[in-house]
């Protein structure tokens, strides 16, 4: 671990701290954030990330020393696609998806469990643990069994069943509870206390959010190293708002790109919107959501440790926060696939709702470049059978 060319920062005390060992939070409560002030890559070092593929071809924006090899399996490099007849329908016919599915294991978790492990086991971890609403679960299953270590999973008994069996196909130590995934957070972090196991919870781990960051990173590659104008994020932990606000402040500070943040809009479900009522009150904190519920589970997050990171994330950018329904987001998630043959999560379909509503409202418009994000595969939610029982 010596040797290292990056820092840790608090944004929330100041703080800072080198990143050798296995770091956790701040000492005042807060996540770390990881700083880079000795690396300046130039332009030439943008067109080399060009010749190579995946996540990883970001590597000089990225945790990584000279010479280390990350624990992948492909993640990244996933499509961002023109969707013109659901766009049209909702007033956007421009609008551009994301489509996080198309990840080793389904959804946009594999980044940041890719760069937390890699980490992580660089420091000697072998033994790891983390609560889940699905997908995580998954993706830190697949990455420990790639990486030859092992991870205690909770996850709450409502998380859906397809999520629960990749997790236990991959080899994951699968603990189920009652609740929320708050609940089986404080179980993670009780079994971390008592084990030694490394705790992948969101936020409380800096490596996770690198690994999101390249969420923004690609997009900009796909865009021709422009920056859109306003993306949609189904946030529930919200590290990939955070971690896309960082990757633009730190390509706008390297020259790569130009122009102003994308307005960063977090999408939630009306049965969980600690963010969402965070921001209509004014807030820069989130008060706990009581009794959550939302079919979303990625959203079922009552109380984000990362409340202050992504609402300062949506200020800064001039964004919002929307809520949508549990009927509307489903029945976007439908039509998405049936207009555009996306297999969409449910998380996926909130962003499609959301933006027609931002559109109805006059928030978006026609004309601008607006990314919304499929966050996961929606066949992991379904259970097998389910569209093919007969009458």
């Amino acid at each position: 671990m010596r040797g290292l060319d990056w820092h840790l920062e608090c944004l929330a005390c100041g703080a800072t701290r080198s990143a050798d060992g296995l770091p956790a939070v701040c000492e005042c409560g807060q996540p770390w954030l990881v700083r880079y002030p000795s690396r300046n890559p130039g332009l030439h070092a943008r067109a080399g990330i060009m010749q190579r593929q995946g996540m990883w071809r970001f590597r000089e924006l990225l945790p990584i020393a000279p010479g280390e090899d990350p624990v992948t399996l492909g993640e990244g490099d996933t499509p961002l696609l023109a969707i013109p007849r659901t766009g049209t329908r909702i007033g956007l016919p421009g609008l551009l998806l994301k489509d996080e599915s198309a990840n080793p294991t389904g959804s946009f978790k594999a980044r940041g469990l890719s760069a937390a492990i890699t980490r992580a086991t660089a420091a000697g971890a072998e033994r790891f643990t983390l609560p889940t609403a699905g997908n995580a679960g998954v993706a830190a299953a697949a990455y420990a069994a790639r990486a030859g270590v092992t991870v205690r999973v909770f996850a709450p008994e409502s998380t859906p069943r397809t999520l629960l069996a990749q997790i236990v196909s991959y080899g994951g130590d699968l603990v189920l509870l009652r609740g929320h995934i708050g609940d089986c957070g404080k179980a993670s972090r009780a079994w971390a206390a008592e084990s030694g196991a490394c705790d992948l919870s969101t936020l409380r781990e800096p490596y996770r959010i690198e690994g999101k960051k390249t969420l923004g990173l690609e997009l900009a590659l796909q865009l021709s190293w422009e920056l859109p104008n306003a993306i949609l994020y189904p946030a529930g932990g919200g590290t990939g708002l955070i971690g896309m606000w960082k990757a633009f402040v730190e390509l706008l500070a390297l020259g790569w790109v130009e122009g102003t943040l994308p307005r960063l809009y977090a999408v939630q479900s009306t049965g969980c919107a600690p963010v969402v009522r965070a921001v209509r009150e004014g807030r820069d904190r989130c008060e706990p959501w009581t009794d959550p519920w939302t079919v979303a589970s990625g959203l079922r997050v009552p109380a984000p440790l990362g409340d202050r990171l992504m609402l300062r994330a949506i200020a800064e950018t001039g964004g919002g926060a929307e809520a949508v329904d549990d009927a509307d987001l489903q029945a976007a998630a439908t039509s998405l696939m049936l207009e555009e043959g996306v297999d969409c999560s449910p998380e996926g379909g909130a962003t499609i709702a959301a933006a027609a509503e931002l559109v109805r409202r006059g928030v978006l418009h026609e004309g601008e470049t607006v990314v919304a994000f499929n966050t996961g595969a929606g066949w992991l939610y379904r259970n097998p059978g389910d569209l093919l029982r007969g009458p």
